[in-house]
């Protein structure tokens, strides 16, 4: 179906003149940036895989560029939109497509009251991208796949093994549910306006293994206080997360006791320090303080 509103999504002068003559402006706030190279969206969209009459969430939509990608390929669309004008004119150039759904306001807000999708594409705010994504993951919000330019920093942690300069407690995060895969760097000249850093799409596969069983309940809070401290030992680090939440162990057994017992159970000298364990070794500590506990 074609546009109501006809848009040129890959000129940036196009795009001002569109944009003076609607009376909106880019607001810094937002993160707003217009993915203007028609060969990065074509390719993003074709790496989401999703085929006629598949539902998908995206995410910052804008005024549509990748929007009107998904519908050609007869997708149902759930567009979560903050910025009101952008919400008057999508509704505008959508307007009669029984495939298009907006969902109007913060999608760190908005995401929970929706029923989730099969895919999810998102041209992501960079104030927004990690904590969206770990909100979305830590909640068990999960996609069997989804596709997103970030900040290329952030895909270098979202990607990252253990061992490597740029693995984080994100990293185990993102690693715990989905293979990740780095897709491409996008430069600033694919957008406008120009960010200021270069960007990258990653791919992000539903982990079918890894999500065959819940998440132990203290796994992600286990994680980030590992991290918390990164030039301390697991052992300290791990200390200090156990007298966090010492009274839901058995009052007989002293905080160096349990921290021992955990180390040993999982093969742990406790002399490592976070970025050196995998999501494997996250995932068996969190499940031998969870047994500790029972």
């Amino acid at each position: 179906m074609a546009n109501n509103i006809p848009v040129n999504y890959n000129s940036a002068s196009a795009l001002r003149s569109f944009l003076e003559k609607e009376g909106l402006g880019m607001q810094k706030k937002f993160g707003q940036n217009f993915l203007i190279n028609p060969a990065v969206r074509q390719a993003l969209v074709e790496t989401l895989g999703a085929e006629a009459g598949d539902d998908v969430w995206e995410i910052g939509p804008g005024l549509g560029a990748m929007t009107a990608l998904l519908l050609e390929k007869g997708l149902t669309v759930k567009a979560f939109e903050i910025d009101t004008g952008f919400i008057r004119v999508l509704k505008q150039i959508f307007s009669g497509n029984d495939k298009f759904e907006i969902i109007e306001g913060d999608c760190l807000k908005t995401w929970s009251t929706q029923k989730s999708a099969r895919f999810f594409l998102g041209n992501l705010p960079y104030n927004v991208a990690a904590v969206l994504i770990a909100d979305l993951i830590e909640k068990n919000c999960l996609f069997q796949r989804m596709v997103v330019t970030v900040q290329k920093e952030v895909a270098l942690r979202m990607s990252a093994k253990a061992g490597s300069k740029d693995y984080s407690s994100f990293s185990v995060l993102c690693s715990s549910a989905y293979k990740v895969k780095s897709l491409m760097t996008i430069s600033p000249s694919s957008f406008y306006p120009h960010p200021n850093v270069d960007s990258m799409g990653v791919l992000l596969e539903l982990d079918t293994e890894k999500n065959k069983l819940p998440k132990p309940p203290l796994f992600f809070p286990l994680v980030r206080a590992l991290f918390a401290s990164r030039r301390k030992t697991i052992k300290n680090n791990l200390s200090a997360f156990i007298s966090s939440i010492k009274e839901k162990f058995p009052a007989e057994i002293e905080k160096r006791e349990i921290c021992r017992i955990l180390l040993n159970e999982n093969g742990l000298t406790g002399n490592e320090r976070a970025e050196e364990l995998g999501t494997e070794k996250f995932l068996s500590l969190a499940k031998s303080i969870g047994n500790m506990r029972k």
